[in-house]
């Protein structure tokens, strides 16, 4: 029920002792309630099959919560901007994660070509790099993308800390796009189901500092998509001290 506008209504009622007669005045419909349809009768959740044991480990790993700390690079002021993509890929080729799931793992021939990333910049898969202050502390985080075999994108984010660097995400997967919208990063992959797409917001989270996956679902693909600018690889610098080049969007990959 919602007040309607209009002055109130107000009932008045005299009773007359001797003739014992009720009178009642109104205002009519100058005021008062309306109905607002009928609400629905609410439903609590009923849980199905409750003897059934819960689970204690996940099915299946994609990264979430993996950390580590990247051997032999250097930010004594936090800035990442000066760090050369292609140095610090290699590096974190060496990098001992917190705990193994296999999603920082690179196939041998990505790696050759990382290797060879000087020599031979056209092959270089490593993409060109991004900046944006993804966990609120004041400090860009470096976002790099490495291209894979099958259309595959891998993804990683790194935290300037403690004078060093920290990869705070690593995952993989055939994208469609990859965003950065406010302090989130997000993913669009293809689905299985004709007609739409899996999406899923990696966001920061303070009590594991990591990025996790705070939101993952499969979406309708609107009936038309503008057209996504291609890969574009980063060129590794001579000087790894040297700054590079600042995109401030995102970055979109388009499948091949």
């Amino acid at each position: 029920m919602r007040p309607r506008r209009g002055v109130r209504c107000r009932t008045v009622a005299a009773l007359g002792a001797a003739a014992g007669m009720a009178l009642l005045t109104g205002c009519g419909n100058g005021g008062g309630l309306r109905s607002a349809g009928p609400t629905p009768t609410a439903v609590g959740p009923a849980r199905l099959w409750p003897e059934l044991p819960p689970a204690s480990a996940a099915p299946y790993d994609y990264g979430e919560g993996e950390t580590a700390r990247i051997p032999g690079i250097e930010v004594p002021d936090g800035d990442v901007h000066r760090l050369d993509p292609v140095a610090v890929v290699r590096a974190d080729l060496r990098a001992r994660p917190d705990r193994s799931s296999g999603t920082a793992v690179l196939p041998a021939d990505t790696v050759r070509e990382i290797d060879a990333c000087r020599t031979e910049p056209a092959s270089c898969p490593v993409l060109r790099p991004y900046y944006r202050d993804l966990t609120g502390d004041g400090r860009d985080e470096l976002v790099l993308g490495i291209r894979l075999p099958d259309h595959q994108v891998s993804v990683r984010v790194y935290m300037p800390e403690a004078g060093g660097l920290t990869r705070i995400l690593s995952t993989s997967d055939a994208v469609i796009s990859i965003e950065l919208a406010g302090r989130d990063l997000i993913m669009r992959a293809p689905s299985a189901i004709a007609g739409y797409e899996y999406r899923t917001a990696w966001s920061w989270d303070a009590r594991q500092r990591a990025m996790l996956p705070t939101q993952d679902e499969i979406q309708r693909i609107p009936p038309s998509r503008a057209p996504r600018p291609q890969l574009t690889t980063a060129r590794p610098s001579t000087a790894p001290t040297g700054p590079t080049a600042t995109p401030s969007a995102g970055v979109s990959a388009e499948r091949r």
